[in-house]
């Protein structure tokens, strides 16, 4: 038996609502006050016409003067104190649940990257809760000053003449029917619009990112247009839900002015025959006349519900999202430095296999090279091994515990990489290296001197300081290289992870960094991805991939005299040119 989900309101509620009840309640106050003058406002026109311009009203100048002037300082009072504490909870509210939402999908495994795209995810986590951020505060208001004020309206309306009460309502019903089209049609249209904003900042994302290859392949035109066509879908989604809210204030507009004529028909002609004052006529139009706009925006208010529900849908979804289980219990002692053993493992994308029953180990301590054709599973390996995909058959043991039996915090403390995309953020170098890591000033430059950081930092003009632009765009690819092998260096984890780190770099910058790479690799277990076949010569393992499976291993010289599938590949790079 499935438990009912509770309602979109109710969870939002709960989650980021009622832990600022207080000062909800305060702002339901001050707006309930504010709504309220408005009621006292109407009420104190019959006075006003009735004694203060009649014959002999001088003594009731005073009092209804200064009753007047009190409900507006009242209201101004009430109206600015409500909405600075309704502009504080709705900060703290978006500001929470995007850190939520952060941190929740910071626990997603790398599939789920892979199927939604920065921009979209991007304008789930800001433009959704902003989306969501006003949509308290619209019913805070609408409750509080909106609802009583109409409320106060009608009963000084009431206390007049329920007869013409009536008539100003007659056309209430004609709403019904319309209200509730209206509202399904405007989150629908919203839900259309928050999908393109996602397009948008996708579309946006991908042009920024890649800016190089749009210049040198002349793409700007057909970049240009391409977000043409999303900027083309988000207006029309835009100016049909706008025709969706502005109808049903306009539907408003309607009703109240066939209530209007109504009360005009009956009220006017008993004024005229004297059965009733002009100071009661006067003080029910005008209480009518104020709940003119309260309408409106209560009536628009179900119009921004359906905004906020559509996008409190695309982020619970994400909530909803479950994170990958882990390892629970006894965490199993790990040997160091960590032997790395796979044994008959398989794992494949859907249905297409890329691991069939692989199996090697990688000796503790010592370089292990993988090599193999492009699509032979070398990338893959190193995704089992940090966590970022589970295995689906088989074994991995580091240091004699089971991969699937580690929880994933104490799995990434053994392991440092360093990788062809070095992952530099837009931060100084210090940032870079440190990753938030506390550091003594003396290991850092120990880590600075291995990386061979020290040599290239008096050329940047805040040396350490200095940032390394958006994803390290301000370094070369070898000085990347050395930030990235500074930071492995600290991290100081007893399992070395090198992919491809050195094959997109020049003779000069290869040497220093392979120097670095040695000195990191000391006293490490350390395995080694590399299509450049020269670098891993000196590697005490190689193994040889083919199709997910192992086909060769030993060393460079071994495997050269056994003319098998290794001395091919260094073959063919020594003959392809340059």
């Amino acid at each position: 038996m499935t438990t009912k989900r509770p309602s979109l309101l109710a969870r939002f509620w709960r989650g980021y609502l009622a832990r600022h009840w207080g000062l909800m309640l305060l702002a339901l106050v001050l707006m309930a006050v504010e709504g309220a003058t408005l009621g006292a406002l109407s009420w104190m026109i019959e006075p006003l016409f009735d004694k203060v311009f009649a014959a002999g009203g001088d003594a009731a100048l005073l009092p209804v003067g200064l009753g007047i002037l009190g409900l507006f300082v009242v209201r101004a009072i009430t109206s600015v104190g409500g909405r600075v504490v309704i502009a504080a909870v709705s900060q703290r509210v978006a500001a929470a649940m995007q850190g939520d939402l952060l941190r929740h999908l910071l626990t997603l495994d790398l599939r789920f990257f892979q199927r939604h795209p920065p921009g979209a995810l991007i304008e789930r986590v800001q433009g959704d809760t902003l989306a969501v951020q006003g949509v308290w505060a619209s019913l805070v208001t609408g409750l509080g000053r909106d609802l009583v004020a109409l409320l106060g309206l009608f009963a000084v309306a009431l206390s007049i003449d329920w007869r013409w009460t009536l008539a100003a309502l007659i056309g209430a019903p004609l709403l019904i029917l319309p209200a509730a089209a209206l509202q399904r049609y405007i989150r629908r249209k919203t839900g259309q619009l928050r999908d393109q904003a996602g397009a948008r900042a996708t579309r946006l994302d991908e042009i920024f990112h890649g800016m190089g290859a749009i210049k040198l392949n002349q793409m700007e035109g057909y970049q240009a247009s391409r977000f043409d066509s999303i900027l083309l879908r988000i207006r029309r989604a835009e100016v049909k839900m706008a025709t969706g809210r502005a109808t049903m204030p306009a539907l408003i507009d309607v009703v109240t002015g066939i209530g209007f004529f109504a009360v005009l028909l009956l009220g006017g002609r008993e004024v005229a025959e004297g059965q009733r004052t002009t100071g009661e006529f006067m003080a029910f139009f005008t209480a009518m006349s104020l709940t003119f706009q309260p309408i409106r925006r209560l009536g628009d208010l179900a119009g921004v519900w359906q905004i906020a529900a559509a996008s409190l849908e695309r982020i619970y979804a994400l909530f909803d999202t479950p994170a990958p289980v882990q390892a629970t219990g006894l965490v199993p002692a790990i040997a160091l430095p960590p032997e790395v053993v796979f044994q008959d493992v398989g794992f494949g994308y859907g249905d297409a296999p890329v691991l069939n029953g692989l199996s090697f180990t990688a000796p503790a301590g010592r370089m292990t090279a993988l090599v193999g054709a492009s699509g032979a599973g070398k990338s893959t390996v190193f995704h089992l091994l940090t966590g970022l995909e589970q295995a689906q058959t088989g074994q991995i043991t580091l240091g004699g515990a089971d991969l699937a039996a580690l929880p994933l915090e104490v799995l990434r403390r053994q392991i440092a990489v360093v990788s062809q995309d070095t992952g530099l953020f837009d931060e100084t170098l210090r940032e870079n290296i440190l990753l938030g890591r506390a550091v003594s000033a003396d290991r850092l430059d120990a880590a600075l001197q291995a990386a061979h950081v020290t040599p290239f930092l008096p050329g940047l003009t805040d040396g350490l300081d200095t940032p390394a632009g958006p994803r390290g765009s301000a370094l070369s690819g070898g000085q990347r290289q050395r930030v990235a092998i500074a930071r492995a260096i600290l991290r100081n984890a007893p399992l070395l992870l090198l992919d491809e780190a050195t094959s997109a770099l020049d003779a000069e910058s290869e040497r220093l960094v392979a120097e670095a790479l040695q000195n990191v690799g000391k006293g490490r277990t350390t395995l080694v991805i590399a299509h450049r076949l020269s670098t891993i010569r000196a590697a005490d393992k190689i193994v040889v991939m083919d199709q997910g499976r192992v086909v060769e291993e030993g060393t460079h010289d071994s495997l050269l005299a056994a003319g098998g599938r290794y001395a091919e590949l260094v073959r063919l790079q020594s003959t392809l040119p340059g």
